[in-house]
C-alpha cells in the first residue's frame, strides 16, 4: 500500500461509510504520505461541513405563506390569473418569431413603396437605342451582333415602341 496513493478510496466513497479495514489502510499510508494526509484532512472537513449543512434547518420569513396563500386567491378571485399566465407562456414561446415577422413586414413594405420612387437609371438614355433597333431585329436576331449586349430593359422598350408606332 505503500507505493499506491489513497486518493481512489478517497473517492470511491463517503468516509462515513469506509469499511473499518480501508480506514486503517488510509491510516498507515498516511504516515509516511503528506500528499494523501492532505487529501484524506479535505475529505474528512468537507464530510464534516457537508454534514452540518445538511442538519440546518430552514424556516421560511414570518407570514410567508400567508401572502403566497393571499396572492393565488387574489388572482383566482381575478379570473386573469390562468389567462393571464397562458398568454405569459404563449409571448414568451412565439414573440420572438413575431417580432421578426413584423420587421420584415416593414422592411418589405419600405422596399415596395419607398425605394421603387427613388431609383434612378444609369447608361444612354432608352430612346437612342430604340431608333437603332426594329422590334423584329431585336425578337428575330435578323441584324449583326451588337458590340454589348442589350439589356431587359432595353429590349422592351424597344418593342413597345415599336408598337406604338404600329399603332399610329
Amino acid at each position: 500500500m505503500r507505493d499506491e496513493h489513497i486518493i481512489s478510496l478517497i473517492e470511491k466513497a463517503p468516509l462515513a461509510s469506509l469499511r473499518e479495514r480501508d480506514l486503517a489502510a488510509i491510516r498507515v499510508h498516511t504516515d509516511h504520505c503528506s500528499d494523501c494526509l492532505r487529501a484524506f484532512q479535505a475529505a474528512q472537513i468537507s464530510a464534516l461541513l457537508l454534514k452540518e449543512r445538511a442538519a440546518e434547518v430552514f424556516e421560511p420569513s414570518p407570514f410567508f405563506h400567508t401572502r403566497v396563500m393571499a396572492t393565488l386567491r387574489e388572482r383566482q378571485a381575478n379570473g386573469s390569473w390562468a389567462n393571464s399566465w397562458a398568454l405569459g407562456r404563449m409571448w414568451r414561446a412565439a414573440g420572438a418569431l413575431a417580432s421578426t415577422m413584423a420587421a420584415t413586414v416593414a422592411a418589405l413594405a419600405v422596399l415596395t413603396f419607398v425605394i421603387p420612387g427613388s431609383q434612378v437609371t444609369s447608361g444612354p438614355p432608352l430612346s437612342s437605342l430604340s431608333s437603332n433597333y426594329s422590334a423584329e431585329e431585336v425578337l428575330l436576331n435578323q441584324s449583326e451582333q451588337a458590340d454589348e449586349p442589350l439589356s431587359d430593359a432595353q429590349v422592351l422598350n424597344t418593342i413597345y415602341d415599336g408598337e406604338e408606332e404600329a399603332v399610329r
